[in-house]
């Protein structure tokens, strides 16, 4: 089986875009390849350097995020990154290879020095995250890494990568990965823009019921639907993109029909969407509930693929270190 790799940096909980713009592929990619999914909390340091006490609990909170949402840790590894220190070797080893204007040119580098404000950006750190998600990568000779389009560059850069790092010490040391480009749906958050914690719009997948629906009765629809008569545009309406991912084509009908001749109201539209994602997340929580009131599993699982991953990128290192001459 192909090896693929992915990772996500700790920043809180997870919500119901995160499970399907990545998750849900994990667990399909898990079933069917050798897979190895990490923290990534080295990387949350990248712009998060002022405060790091809370990533060891968010480190946590993800594993059982991951495990709640369905991924297996007897079918795939999940680690945590700074448990794996051959990834800082490997950061640092190709660093050296990786010509600057390569990483200036990464066109996330500039979007998130203008995105994320309040934070000095202007570190070593911040510039050389992409040649660290190479070394993420490499040091398990994945094969393929799931990504959306946005993150297409830096899988392109880390081919980059290995190619000169293979031109310097072997032609076969490092395999060159592919994007494994997952469709992700528009889940928009519940003020209509794109769903994110910081934007406080998130359902979570550890939501309890009564918290699902008190997000979602308020949801924010078509603007011009002011009255339970005035008919509606479900084209503009960020409850009916939750529909596209949610409902059946019969359904999705349905609601067209009800909003667009006034048929049916606001509400209405909400109701089984409320259910369904409830009845999504039901498992969810009972996963979770076992995982919190057993710790020592969480802690199990981490061991256990903490060592999988560090014999790997050992393994890997090993051929490395011999390719140049030095360790």
């Amino acid at each position: 089986m192909a090896r693929v790799l992915s990772g996500m940096r700790p920043t809180g909980n997870l919500h119901i875009g995160h499970y399907h713009g990545a998750l849900k592929n994990w667990i399909k990619l898990s079933a069917e390849h050798e897979c190895f999914y990490f923290v990534a909390d080295w990387h949350a340091l990248t712009s998060d350097y002022g405060d790091t006490s809370q990533i060891p609990v968010f480190t946590r909170e993800m594993v059982i995020d991951f495990v709640a949402a369905g991924l297996n840790p007897e079918q795939c590894t999940i680690f945590v990154q700074s448990q794996v220190k051959a990834h800082a070797e490997l950061y640092l080893l190709l660093g050296m290879v990786t010509p600057l204007p390569w990483t200036l040119k990464c066109p996330s580098f500039k979007e998130q020095q203008e995105q994320i404000g309040g934070k000095d950006l202007n570190t070593f750190g911040f510039l050389g995250y992409p040649v660290l998600q190479a070394a993420d990568i490499l040091i398990y000779r994945a094969h393929g890494v799931p990504v959306g389009e946005d993150q297409s560059p830096h899988v392109e850069l880390t081919r980059d990568i290995a190619k000169r790092f293979n031109n310097f010490f072997g032609n076969d040391l490092l395999p060159l990965p592919k994007d494994i480009l997952t469709p992700v749906p528009r889940i928009p958050g519940t003020d209509g823009r794109k769903m994110s914690k910081s934007y406080g719009n998130a359902i979570m997948l550890n939501d309890a019921p009564e918290d699902v629906n008190k997000k979602l009765r308020p949801m924010v629809t078509d603007p011009a639907r002011k009255r339970r008569t005035d008919p509606g545009n479900p084209d503009i309406c960020p409850v009916f993109d939750l529909h596209k991912v949610y409902s059946d084509d019969e359904r999705q009908a349905w609601v067209r029909e009800g909003c667009t001749g006034a048929g049916i109201g606001c509400i209405d539209c909400k109701k089984p969407l409320i259910e369904t994602i409830n009845a999504e997340l039901a498992p969810m929580r009972e996963r979770r509930s076992e995982l919190e009131s057993k710790p020592t599993l969480v802690d199990d699982i981490l061991a256990q693929g903490n060592r999988r991953a560090n014999e790997v990128a050992e393994e890997t290192m090993a051929l490395l270190r011999a390719a140049m001459h030095i360790g």
